[in-house]
């Protein structure tokens, strides 16, 4: 819904015992909310299974979320780094009059947006990861229904010292390790054409993951010129959406985290 109607859908809850999960922007960065990525951090999943008021990540911060976060706590990226995100997701994310535009006769092959500089998913994509500068975004949507890929470049002069590809690789393995549905995939573009992920052996599909909770992040390095692209990989409408929302239903409810996923 719209989040003012949220806020007011919101009000509605007057007992102690309903759990209320919110999938419009309206409460991401409300400190009176849960943040609903249980993959945050070590607390975030505990703090999921006892919220009574849990608020639904945007698809994109998921992505970039994800990426950033264990970057920050590890140290390799500081808190002052300013960064940019580039993203393409799928058309359905944006509602059924993009839905209706895309799935007709006449449409363009893709677009980018949000040239504002005000995306409304920028507060939480600092808060989430203790960066202290709001970063570029540059979303962009394109002829598939479902799916994304959300990118993080980084210069190496913009972290910690001594930093390498390899390390970034371990500190988001490590974050993620014993993760139901965040995996960390083979490390440089060596490793992940040696896996079978790239589509011809050099593109890296957007709509992989589609009808799945499936989040995947990859490391694409060079050292010597000292650079690299950070991906993740998700499903809009999964991990980016609805799939969140009943892993933090599961969550509550006292489930198996894969019910119904």
């Amino acid at each position: 819904m719209p989040d003012d109607a949220s806020k007011e859908a919101a009000t509605f809850v007057e007992n102690d015992n309903t759990v209320v999960i919110d999938a419009s922007t309206a409460y991401r960065v409300d400190d009176d909310w849960t943040y609903g990525f249980p993959e945050l951090c070590t607390s975030q999943k505990k703090d999921l299974q006892t919220s009574k008021r849990i608020s639904n990540p945007g698809c994109y911060p998921t992505g970039f979320i994800a990426l950033v976060r264990p970057l920050v706590d590890a140290g390799i990226i500081p808190p002052e780094a300013p960064l940019t995100v580039n993203a393409i997701s799928g058309y359905s994310g944006g509602g059924n009059a993009l839905i209706d535009i895309f799935e007709s006769d006449e449409h363009e092959p893709w677009g980018a947006y949000g040239y504002s500089m005000n995306h409304k998913h920028l507060p939480e994509m600092a808060k989430y990861t203790g960066i202290k500068l709001q970063p570029i975004f540059q979303p962009a949507v394109a002829t598939f229904p479902q799916g994304m890929v959300v990118s993080v470049p980084l210069h190496y002069s913009l972290l910690n010292e001594g930093t390498t590809g390899k390390k970034v690789h371990d500190a988001l393995t490590k974050h993620y390790e014993g993760s139901t549905f965040v995996k960390v995939m083979p490390l440089g573009e060596n490793g992940v054409k040696e896996a079978g992920l790239l589509e011809r052996g050099a593109f890296l599909r957007p709509d992989t993951l589609a009808n799945t909770n499936n989040l995947e992040l990859f490391v694409f390095y060079n050292d010597d010129e000292e650079r690299m692209v950070l991906c993740a990989r998700l499903d809009n409408l999964g991990k980016g959406a609805s799939g969140a929302a009943v892993q933090n239903l599961n969550l509550s409810l006292g489930l198996a985290e894969d019910s119904g996923l």
